[in-house]
């Protein structure tokens, strides 16, 4: 069974509308949650996932780097991410090792919070919070 991204059938308070009008569409649909866990070597694994209009969307299955960005020097390098610390969208994803945009990763440069989405844009984008050696 397809995954329905429309949300017109019924009201933010749950009721149900009127009767339905609209016939399901193919541009509608959407696709599973596709989730970048951590690597525990160096490889990684990136899927290529056609989108709609023809283009690509690159998704992270199995990530290991992580580009962090400081904000006080302004300075972007790769750093190796030693573990998933706190995930605020859902716990047990911390445990599974998930990581979403908002988590909170410990990597080689010090703690970082997740500002890209790894499973849409095929890399691991973070700002230090606190350095580390």
């Amino acid at each position: 069974m397809g995954i329905y991204q429309w949300r017109d059938r019924k009201k933010p308070t749950g009721g149900k509308k009127g009767r339905y009008y609209k016939v399901k569409r193919k541009y509608a649909m959407g696709r599973p949650f596709t989730p970048a866990i951590l690597s525990p070597g160096e490889e990684e694994e990136r899927k290529k996932v056609r989108a709609r209009g023809g283009g690509y969307k690159i998704r992270v299955k199995k990530v290991a780097f992580a580009i962090v960005s400081n904000p006080k020097t302004g300075e972007a390098k790769k750093a190796r991410i030693v573990r998933v610390v706190e995930t605020p969208a859902l716990r047990e994803y911390a445990r599974r090792g998930i990581i979403i945009k908002g988590a909170i990763i410990e990597t080689s440069a010090g703690r970082a919070v997740v500002t890209s989405r790894p499973g849409q844009d095929g890399v691991v984008n973070a700002v230090l919070i606190e350095e580390g050696g």
